[in-house]
């Protein structure tokens, strides 16, 4: 729990450039949970053993209080613990499995997102700005969706390592990886019912059809530039933004939300996801292996062809006939990357990412002032400046 909760703060003080102070985070471990103390100067990670000190210009975060930064970390380490709770299994090893990636090393990104703008908009139309439970299970059914995926895409992939550990297709095998990912699944439609809310369920619907048809989109290609970035852009809405977009939509559905600020949420979520996978896409060929958690270059070896390749295309004629071909040849992947390297299409790539950014943030700019919506800009900027 407390990687997960570190992440998170660490995100928000470390994801821009406008930070005033610097935060100490410290443990005590119980037998169930972990509580955490928030003091300034010093972001301490424990499990480390590894101090990380930050110094920012004075900007927006002196605007976050102590008491809001402490109850949505509070919230943030529940909902995980409520999760597990949620993925207990009579059989253990399936539990083992299902909960193999809710250990705290992710960014907690989804549920963040989903708590922000679910509070933000409480407040924006006069509610009780704690969520209400069904808001809740909205969060945990973005991050229960969201995992399953990963579990599912590392099988596709034969991935041997997630979060910089041995992927669950690793240690437990394919069936097994699989069949735990149906069970994630599986237990977050259980919790969806129990909502009893139609509408709730009609609009987190479309979630997993997207990941279905983005994962299919994924396997083939389109020839042309522009026919083949188009079919980039979409495929990324239904694997990455859908989820985020969706879950948006719902949760400002059970604040009271009209039809246009609901559009707006999910306006936000789907700009903010597209931005999201354009970063990824280009930290495959930015980051080391240390830290993306995962092989550098990993796009290019399974045959994708994201943004910075796209763009380099348009410079370079020789990557059509080796995207075409999905990079199978020996040297493709190479080749590849070192013309992207030479290309503007890392920049360019980053150039849209932050459009898009801006683009959420206009569909956010009419609700109230809040805590929360200055933590959706930082986190929206954040976006574009994670290293992971």
């Amino acid at each position: 729990m407390f990687k997960l909760t570190t992440g998170v703060v660490r995100g928000l003080a470390q994801g821009f450039r406008s930070l005033p102070c610097h935060y100490k985070i410290s443990r005590k471990l119980h037998s169930s949970s972990t509580k955490l103390s928030l003091a300034p100067w010093l972001l301490k990670s424990n499990n480390y053993h590894e101090k990380v000190i930050f110094s920012r210009r004075a900007s927006t975060m002196s605007a976050f209080s102590p008491s809001f930064q402490q109850s949505t970390t509070r919230l943030a380490e529940q909902l995980i613990v409520d999760i597990k709770h949620e993925l207990k299994s009579e059989r253990q090893e399936l539990e083992e499995i299902a909960t193999y990636y809710f250990d705290g090393q992710g960014k907690a990104y989804r549920p963040m997102i989903v708590i922000l703008i679910g509070r933000a908009y409480n407040r924006h139309l006069g509610k009780d700005i704690e969520l209400s439970e069904a808001q809740k299970v909205v969060a945990m059914v973005a991050e229960m969706i969201h995992t399953s995926s990963l579990v599912h895409d590392d099988v596709i992939d034969s991935a041997d390592t997630r979060r910089g550990k041995p992927s669950v297709n690793v240690l437990y095998g394919q069936r097994k990886s699989i069949l735990a990912g149906d069970y994630i699944l599986s237990r977050a439609s259980q919790m969806l019912a129990r909502l009893g809310n139609e509408d709730i369920l009609v609009v987190l619907s479309h979630i997993l059809l997207d990941l279905v048809r983005g994962e299919f989109m994924q396997m083939s290609t389109k020839p042309g530039e522009n026919k083949r970035f188009d079919h980039y852009i979409s495929k990324s809405f239904r694997k990455t933004a859908s989820l985020i977009a969706y879950t948006c939509k719902a949760v400002t559905l059970l604040s009271g939300a009209d039809e246009e600020q609901q559009g707006a949420a999910f306006e936000y979520g789907r700009n903010l996801g597209i931005a999201f996978q354009l970063i990824d896409d280009l930290l495959d060929f930015e980051s080391s292996q240390s830290e993306l958690g995962k092989p550098a270059a990993a796009d290019l070896k399974l045959g994708l062809a994201t943004a910075p390749v796209l763009y380099a295309s348009s410079h370079f004629d020789e990557l059509d006939a080796m995207i075409a071909r999905r990079f199978s040849e020996p040297g493709d992947v190479e080749k590849a990357y070192a013309l992207v390297m030479k290309s503007d299409g890392i920049e360019k790539t980053r150039e849209l990412a932050k459009d898009h950014v801006k683009a959420a943030l206009s569909y956010i700019e009419e609700l109230s002032d809040s805590e929360e919506k200055r933590a959706l800009v930082t986190l929206a900027e954040m976006t574009i400046s994670r290293k992971k």
